[in-house]
């Protein structure tokens, strides 16, 4: 599966989610888009967006877009506060469809 995990994300998460093909938006070189534009790179190019911005979902028609999102709630978005959500990233995987969200708490 190709995820991409949001710019406010550290690096490593990615990493961590293992068994899938993980970028970050650094890495695909759309560091600085607002979300609409974002949303509109990531549709076709990944499967699911992580983010830990609980307001995307609220300020963006997600149900026509080709790809799932996840939004991370923890104490922080350090990675070690994210890192203990990473097999719940993992079971949300599992069932996300396209234009599907589905919320991770820590």
């Amino acid at each position: 599966m190709r995820i991409l995990l949001d710019e406010c994300l550290p690096r490593r998460l990615a990493a961590a989610i293992e068994g899938h093909d993980v970028r970050t938006v650094q890495q695909a070189g759309w560091a600085g888009l607002k979300n609409g534009a974002l949303l509109s790179k990531i549709d076709g190019a990944f499967d699911v967006f992580v983010t830990v911005d609980k307001n995307l979902p609220a300020q963006n028609s997600l149900s026509r877009l080709t790809f799932g999102v996840i939004v991370l709630r923890a104490r922080s978005n350090r990675f070690d506060s994210l890192k203990p959500l990473v097999p719940m990233i993992l079971s949300k995987l599992e069932a996300l469809g396209p234009g599907e969200i589905a919320l991770v708490e820590g």
